[in-house]
């Protein structure tokens, strides 16, 4: 399974937020940090936002951070959400299937089968596992204050 940009970058966001918890920090930084567009970066807070996961403050000191701790951002809730009902194949789709053989293929059970395993093992992981090396990501991610 491939996750979609748009989910990576939410797993990005929330590990760059992660590795400072306890600061404050802006769609530009992270987008600098990452190398990426700050338009992605906006959709992805916005979503991030309404999700719960991250508290954003505009204005002059604002910001965003995370909206609760690390250890409670399950990584696989994360992906599920973003995904949203992202299926593995056409014949997960009842209004867009075209298959012929749906009704008697196989292999709808084994795509569900792995599907289930791999988020039965971001189901085992949070942010706080994704963030344990966090002096290791702060070297990366925050070079300027590594510096010091």
């Amino acid at each position: 399974m491939r996750l979609t940009t748009f989910t990576d970058y939410n797993l990005r966001v929330l590990i760059y937020l992660g590795t400072r918890p306890a600061k404050r920090a802006t769609i530009g930084e992270i987008a600098a940090a990452f190398a990426i567009s700050e338009s992605h970066l906006t959709k992805v807070v916005h979503f991030l936002g309404k999700e719960g996961l991250v508290e954003t403050t505009r204005g002059h000191g604002g910001g965003m951070r995370l909206a609760m701790a690390p250890q409670r951002i399950s990584v696989a809730e994360v992906v599920r959400r973003a995904e949203g009902l992202d299926v593995p194949a056409e014949c997960f789709d009842r209004q867009r299937n075209t298959c012929a053989i749906t009704g008697v293929c196989m292999l709808q059970g084994a795509l569900r089968e792995a599907v289930a395993a791999f988020y039965a093992v971001l189901d085992r992981y949070t942010l706080a596992d994704l963030v344990r090396n966090r002096a290791a990501l702060a070297k990366v991610l925050f070079p300027a204050a590594s510096a010091h």
